[in-house]
């Protein structure tokens, strides 16, 4: 047996000329296609934005967001994720926030083993709703942190996806048929208060500073993501990938044929 994934921490930061991917999203699919491809996203697989409300979304204001994942209302959420800005005039503020959710995971299992044990098998909804023609939900709710089953090579279960999204979060199925009625909304939430203060601990942040020029990409299962407060105008793009395209172009570029024929 071959163990084909990657354990590491996915954070790539794109250094290049200004002329080079600054202009428009084109040079920004010259990134993404090596990589595995642009995941669609509603009618484009780019996004490109400023703070101006044009979607019922809070990426689309000024605000500070706090750490999350994206596409937690996907039945399969964005695999990578890139961020570009393209330009950010008369004001300043808006840091880049990234998290590693599988090492607050670890902290909250060796903690709070009761809330880890909430937050990986209380499965809860999310939802995309806020603008016309768009009802998103996955095909069925998940728990915040997802575990892979155990095998020889990891054999305790281990987490395998962040979902944690306070924003697309819907109410908690209390009560419901099939649901794990034996936890209390009370109990839900102690867990995710335990959580998020061990994401917004000091030691658990990363902050860079974006910059015309400058792409960042990130694993969006693993790396929570969020920024400070800013003023002025900024106007940023990206998109995903999804995570089984990037997973083979990984294979086919890290791994021998034969070492392929392992896999199957």
């Amino acid at each position: 047996m071959y163990d084909v994934r990657p354990r590491f921490l996915d954070i790539l930061i794109v250094q290049g000329r200004m002329t080079d991917i600054r202009a428009s999203t084109a040079g920004d699919g010259w990134i993404l296609g090596p990589k595995g491809g642009v995941q669609r996203n509603g009618p484009s697989g780019f996004w490109d934005f400023t703070s101006d409300l044009s979607l019922k979304d809070t990426a689309y204001t000024s605000l500070a967001l706090g750490a999350h994942t994206d596409t937690t209302y996907f039945s399969e959420p964005a695999g990578l994720q890139m961020f570009h800005l393209l330009s950010h005039t008369e004001g300043d503020g808006g840091a880049s926030l990234l998290v590693d959710g599988f090492r607050a995971a670890n902290i909250l299992k060796q903690g709070f083993p009761d809330a880890f044990k909430i937050l990986s098998t209380f499965r809860i909804s999310s939802h995309a709703s806020g603008n016309d023609g768009i009802h998103l939900r996955p095909d069925f709710d998940r728990p915040v942190l997802n575990l892979g089953p155990p095998d020889a090579f990891l054999p305790e279960q281990s987490v395998y996806q962040v979902r944690w999204n306070n924003d697309d979060r819907a109410v908690l199925p209390v009560n419901s048929a099939g649901r794990q009625s034996e936890i209390s909304v009370d109990a839900w939430y102690d867990a995710a208060r335990k959580w998020v203060d061990i994401l917004r601990r000091a030691e658990s942040e990363y902050w860079e500073q974006l910059r015309p020029g400058r792409a960042l990409i990130f694993d969006n299962w693993r790396v929570l993501h969020g920024r400070s407060a800013f003023t002025g105008k900024r106007r940023i793009c990206g998109g995903y990938m999804n995570h089984d395209d990037f997973m083979s172009r990984w294979r086919t570029l890290n791994m021998s044929a034969e070492e392929l024929s392992l896999t199957v």
